[in-house]
């Protein structure tokens, strides 16, 4: 087996939070004193980014990096791309390493767009004659011909992560990281960032590591996933896998919905959906009380909707009355209750929130409740498709087959 591309071990990084900064030569001497007598500045506060960090990577992989804003991914990239030092542990790289962390990375605002892709190149350890054969493709995957030779100081954000991307990718580095910065794009150029990852990765066996909070893009781009949370590496492994634990953590984490204020004087008395775990096609009832405690409160506007693993919304349900806007009295219940027919989801996780919109408030609160799918029975020994490649819709058809002897 080769040897990994990428070898982290104990890695831990540290900020000293508060008053840094000296603001004069006594001050700092004061401070060089103290540190020397193993004393810390009383300004100065510890905040560890990552501790006791461990994993590896093989050549070719496209490893995701997931976990909640503050979980340490940015930090870790940083120090892979060489931007900032560990407080301990080592990082072992093994090849030219191309990152985007943020909007124009390693771009001079000064210089041209044209002047910038032969310094990124440089910075590769490219030779200008092995830019200028990758420039026209470069040029034309990022859109942005007509402002080629203008400076980037000029360039919005957009073209600014189109160009940035485009040299990162095409400059064929052994191993490029990349942070959340695509979502800058827009959809139609995310979806051409992902498709030339894939093809970096599977036909140059180039090595990637791609943070997002698009838990979707995690699964279907990535062949393994490391989860951080709190500084910390909670696994590495399968996308599903770690996809899985962090969906599982974040729900954990999530304060309880029954008794929770919402908005405008308004209580989560309850919310419930039942049976869960539900069978798929199976009918799926629920209930939601809430309750005044202020009023009188008028709800103008209010639905339920179902977003599934990924956070991508999936359904809602309208609980508008058509007799115009409830008011619900201090102390005062206002109920609904209801059934979904024939559910029509595939087997997962899915998570409830709703939408309350008052006379003086408009609000939305995710997570509220969580209920699950199962898969049918089935009366086949056909073996069921893998919920991740069922979409996200149950469909109810029919169809018959017949076969057509040919003369």
């Amino acid at each position: 087996m080769s040897r990994p591309i990428i070898e982290v071990r104990n890695l831990a990084k540290c900020y000293n939070l508060g008053t840094i900064g000296a603001t004069s030569l006594r001050e700092e001497a004061s401070r060089l004193w103290e540190r020397l007598r193993g004393r810390p500045h009383p300004d100065t506060r510890e905040f560890w980014a990552l501790r006791d960090v461990s994993f590896d990577v093989q050549p070719g992989e496209v490893v995701g990096v997931i976990g909640r804003n503050g979980a340490g991914k940015s930090t870790l990239l940083k120090i892979l791309s060489r931007i900032t030092e560990p407080t301990s542990g080592t990082v072992i790289l093994r090849g030219r390493v191309a990152s985007l962390l943020e909007v124009g990375t390693g771009f001079h605002p000064e210089l041209t767009g044209r002047e910038n892709v032969f310094l990124n190149g440089a910075i590769l350890g490219m030779t200008r004659a092995e830019v200028r054969e990758k420039f026209d493709e470069i040029v034309a995957f990022a859109e942005v011909e007509q402002f080629i030779d203008t400076p980037v100081k000029r360039y919005s954000s957009g073209m600014y992560v189109r160009l940035a991307f485009a040299v990162a990718a095409h400059l064929e580095p052994e191993v490029l990281i990349i942070d959340e910065v695509l979502a800058v794009g827009d959809a139609q150029f995310q979806k051409k960032c992902l498709g030339k990852m894939q093809d970096i990765s599977r036909c140059h066996g180039r090595t990637i590591l791609f943070v997002s909070h698009n838990l979707e893009a995690i699964e279907h781009l990535c062949t393994s996933a490391v989860y951080f949370s709190q500084g910390y590496l909670l696994g590495a492994g399968t996308p599903d896998d770690m996809l899985a634990a962090y969906v599982s953590h974040s729900r954990e984490q999530t304060a309880p919905a029954t008794g929770r204020a919402l908005c405008d004087g308004l209580q989560l008395e309850k919310l419930e959906f039942t049976p869960n775990p539900v069978p798929a096609g199976a009918p799926l009832a629920f209930t939601l009380a809430l309750r005044a405690t202020t009023g009188p409160v008028n709800i103008t506007d209010l639905h339920l909707f179902i977003n599934n693993q990924f956070s991508h919304r999936v359904a809602i349900i309208d609980l508008r009355v058509e007799s115009g806007p409830q008011a619900c009295a201090p102390g005062q219940i206002f109920s609904f209750r209801g059934e979904i027919a024939k559910l029509p989801l595939v087997p997962g996780n899915y998570s409830v929130g709703c939408v309350i919109r008052t006379a003086s408030s408009h609000e939305a609160f995710n997570d509220l409740v969580q209920f699950s799918v199962k898969a049918q029975a089935t009366r086949t020994a056909l073996t069921p498709y893998a919920a991740q490649w069922q979409g996200t819709t149950l469909l109810d058809y029919r169809f018959t087959s017949e076969s057509t002897p040919v003369s």
